[in-house]
């Protein structure tokens, strides 16, 4: 076996630009995370991993691509993501409501 081949082996190809997408993931709070996930991975990955890195519980939030809840079942490609594209995070809340008397 040559030296190169071995070499080539060993080495991490790049992924290849147009099969990754940078999604930002900005919360109620102003903070604003990035990530790169591939264009096929579901986008419960990428939420879990905000969610993790903020220490928040995931069942207790909601997110918004263009203003519309969406399954993150769902893969960038299935929602037409392109690089940069933002996704909304909030707290899940319930009541709330004041009725005055």
């Amino acid at each position: 076996m040559s030296k190169t081949s071995r070499q080539e082996r060993g080495r991490k190809r790049p992924l290849d630009e147009s099969a990754t997408v940078n999604l930002k993931v900005k919360g109620q709070d102003g903070r604003e995370l990035f990530f790169r996930i591939k264009r096929n991975t579901q986008l419960s990955k990428l939420l879990t991993a905000y969610c993790d890195r903020l220490q928040l519980e995931y069942k207790a939030m909601q997110f918004f691509y263009n203003g519309n809840r969406f399954s993150a079942k769902k893969t960038p490609d299935q929602l037409h993501m392109e690089d940069g594209d933002e996704i909304d995070a909030t707290m899940h809340q319930l009541g709330g409501g004041y009725r005055g008397v």
